[in-house]
């Protein structure tokens, strides 16, 4: 019984992630400031292994169903699993200061490996390295907004994470670290 009810939970975790960041790409909102980088890390730290690189790829290709699909999705995609991947390497030590570089970590390299398969892969930007600083240059406000979107989104992922092991803890009366088992 424990086990079907801890069964469920998850699935409506991970339901209501994939929904958050499907959400926040739909409604209005800065370029790039959007949960979906946090739901990657938040999954990668939180949700069984197995489920947490699936999660921000289905809100990916959920809303990019409507969003539209293009030539670079692999790369954008694959930096979504890679978040996840970091928030795998967060859950060994889930301390504020590692969250916060997690996030600035999942934020750096999307700008790194997208900007560059923008220069790369397509014809706006010359082969030269001029042509990658340039691409660089271009993605700055985006990578600004992405910054903020993944250190806004993964704080609040966390602390409401925070909040319910307590207020678990408090109905259980069981201590929060065997919760986290």
């Amino acid at each position: 019984m424990i086990q079907q009810k801890q069964s469920v939970a998850l699935i409506l975790v991970a339901i209501t992630l994939v929904a958050l960041g499907i959400l926040t790409r739909f409604v209005p909102h800065p370029a790039n400031f959007t949960a979906i980088g946090a739901v990657g890390i938040f999954a990668g730290a939180v949700m069984p292994k197995k489920w947490a690189i699936v999660i921000p790829v289905v809100a990916m290709a959920l809303s990019d169903i409507f969003l539209g699909f293009h030539s670079l999705m692999v790369f954008t995609w694959g930096c979504m699993m890679l978040a996840a991947g970091i928030g795998l390497l967060i859950r060994q030590s889930m301390k504020p200061r590692i969250i916060l570089l997690g996030s600035l970590l999942a934020s750096v390299q999307f700008f790194l490996i997208t900007n560059w398969a923008v220069w790369m892969f397509t014809p706006l930007y010359s082969k030269g390295l001029d042509g990658l600083f340039a691409s660089y240059v271009a993605g700055l406000p985006f990578f600004r907004n992405m910054i903020a979107g993944d250190l806004v989104y993964t704080a609040a992922l966390f602390c409401v994470y925070a909040l319910a092991l307590v207020l678990v803890q408090r109905r259980q009366r069981v201590p929060v670290a065997y919760l986290k088992k």
